[in-house]
C-alpha cells in the first residue's frame, strides 16, 4: 500500500473537523469501535469542549434517554450531587467511567456562569433496553399521563391513571430476562399489552394535538420531556410486542426497533439545536448494520442511517478506529488493512479525511481486519467513503 498523502491527515481538532464538512451539521456524531477505552473517552471529551466553542450546546450519549434527564437536571441547574447523578443518570454502566464523570463535572462548571441558550444540555438517546431485555413501560406511560392530566383538557384523556396501573400489572412481568430467549415468556402480546399500545397511541396523539396549549401552560422544556416519554412508551410497547414474536425475523425486528428509537430521540435532539453524539460506530454509520447470531445473518438500518436520511448534510459521522488494544488481545493491525495503513503513520492520533482516503484505497483493495476480540469492531473498507472523517488512535 502507498502512503497516505499529507493533505489527508490532520490534527484532531474541532476547527479541522468543521473545515472537512460542507456546513455545520445539526448532529455531529462521533463513533467508537469499542466501549469503555479511556483514551477514546478522553479524546471525545476534549473534542466536545472545542466543539462547544463552535456553537454546539448538547452532548448526547448511548445511554437510557429517561435516565439522562437526571444528568441534564444536574448540568443545567445543579439538581442533586455528582455522585448521585453518576449512579442514577446512566445505563449500561456508563456512570462508572472516570471520563464520563469528568465530562458531567465540566458541563456543570461551564453552566454555573451561564443561562438560557448558552447553557450546555445533556441527553441519553438509547431506549431503556439491555441486551437481556427491556424495561417496563410504566415510568414512561404514567409520567406522560400525569403531564397530560395536569395540562391537557381532562375530558380528552383516553383513560384514568388506575387503568394504566391495572393493565401494566407487576413490573417484573415486563423485565423477565427469560423473555429475550423465550418468546413465550414475554407479556408483549397479551390482551393487556395490546390495550396499552392503543392507549399509548391515544396519549401521544393528545400530546401532539394540544401542543399550543401544553407549551403555554407548562413550558417548552416540559413539553419536550413529555414527547420523550411518549416516544419511549410507544417504543417499549413495540419492543415488547416483538419480544413475544416467534417468526424468524424476531431478532432483526428487535434490533431495528432499538435503532429506530435511537433515531427518533436524535431527531428530537436536533430540533433543539446543534448536538454532539457519542455512540458505537455501528449505531451511527450511514449503512445498514449487520451481525450474525449462530447461523442467522441479521440486517437492519442503523440509527445513523435513519437520521442521515432525514437530515442530509445536517448529519455528519466521524468514525473512530483503533490500532491496538493489547490488553484485549488486539495487536498491531496487518499492513494490508485500513487500520494497518493508518498505523504506519507517525502520528499517535489523527483526523483522516475519509473521502480522500477512500479514493486512495480504490486501487489498493484493502483487506477487512478481523478482530480476535468480540468487543472491537474494525473498519469496513467498503464503508470508508460513507464517513465524513476517521479519528484514528494508534494504541489504546
Amino acid at each position: 500500500m502507498s502512503a497516505v498523502t499529507k493533505d489527508t491527515v490532520h490534527a484532531v481538532e474541532a476547527a479541522t473537523v468543521m473545515r472537512l464538512l460542507p456546513s455545520r451539521p445539526r448532529l455531529l456524531a462521533l463513533g467508537e469501535p469499542t466501549h469503555g477505552e479511556d483514551v477514546l473517552l478522553d479524546l471525545r471529551n476534549g473534542l466536545f469542549r472545542q466543539l462547544v466553542e463552535q456553537g454546539y450546546r448538547t452532548f448526547a450519549v448511548e445511554s437510557d434517554c429517561m435516565m439522562g434527564l437526571v444528568v441534564d437536571d444536574y448540568v443545567t441547574s445543579g439538581t442533586g450531587s455528582l455522585d448521585e447523578v453518576m449512579e442514577r443518570g446512566f445505563s449500561h454502566q456508563w456512570g462508572a467511567f472516570p471520563a464520563n464523570r469528568e465530562l458531567v463535572r465540566w458541563m456543570r462548571a461551564y453552566n454555573e456562569s451561564r443561562s438560557g441558550p448558552e447553557r450546555l444540555r445533556f441527553a441519553g438517546f438509547d431506549g431503556p433496553l439491555e441486551i437481556t431485555g427491556a424495561a417496563s413501560p410504566r415510568q414512561a406511560l404514567t409520567t406522560l399521563h400525569a403531564y397530560l392530566t395536569a395540562w391537557a383538557d381532562a375530558e380528552l384523556l383516553p383513560c384514568a391513571a388506575d387503568t394504566l396501573d391495572r393493565l401494566l400489572g407487576a413490573d417484573d412481568r415486563w423485565t423477565n430476562p427469560a423473555a429475550m430467549m423465550g418468546p413465550s415468556q414475554s407479556v408483549g402480546q397479551t390482551p393487556e399489552a395490546a390495550q396499552l399500545r392503543l392507549l399509548a397511541d391515544d396519549l401521544v396523539t393528545l400530546l401532539d394535538a394540544q401542543t399550543p396549549q401544553l407549551i403555554a401552560a407548562s413550558s417548552r422544556d416540559d413539553w419536550h420531556r413529555a414527547r420523550l416519554y411518549g416516544r419511549t412508551a410507544t417504543g417499549l410497547l413495540r419492543y415488547h410486542f416483538w419480544m413475544a414474536d416467534t417468526s424468524p425475523g424476531r431478532m432483526a425486528r428487535l434490533l431495528a426497533v432499538r435503532d429506530s428509537m435511537m433515531a427518533a430521540n436524535l431527531l428530537a435532539i436536533a430540533e433543539q439545536g446543534p448536538a454532539v453524539v457519542s455512540a458505537h460506530n455501528g449505531h451511527l454509520q450511514r449503512n445498514k448494520s449487520t451481525m450474525r447470531m449462530g447461523d442467522l445473518p441479521l440486517q437492519w438500518w442503523s440509527a445513523g442511517a435513519i437520521v442521515n436520511a432525514h437530515l442530509g448534510e445536517g448529519y455528519a459521522f466521524l468514525a473512530t478506529a483503533l490500532g491496538t488494544i493489547r490488553h484485549q488481545g488486539v495487536d498491531t493491525p496487518p499492513p494490508d488493512t485500513v487500520e494497518g495503513l493508518l498505523y504506519a503513520l507517525p502520528e499517535k492520533r489523527c483526523l483522516v479525511d475519509a473521502r480522500r482516503l477512500a479514493t486512495a484505497l480504490a486501487d489498493m483493495s484493502p483487506a477487512a481486519r478481523v478482530s480476535p476480540w468480540f468487543g472491537y469492531s474494525p473498519l469496513d473498507p467498503a464503508q470508508v467513503g460513507s464517513t465524513d472523517a476517521i479519528v484514528f488512535v494508534k494504541d489504546a
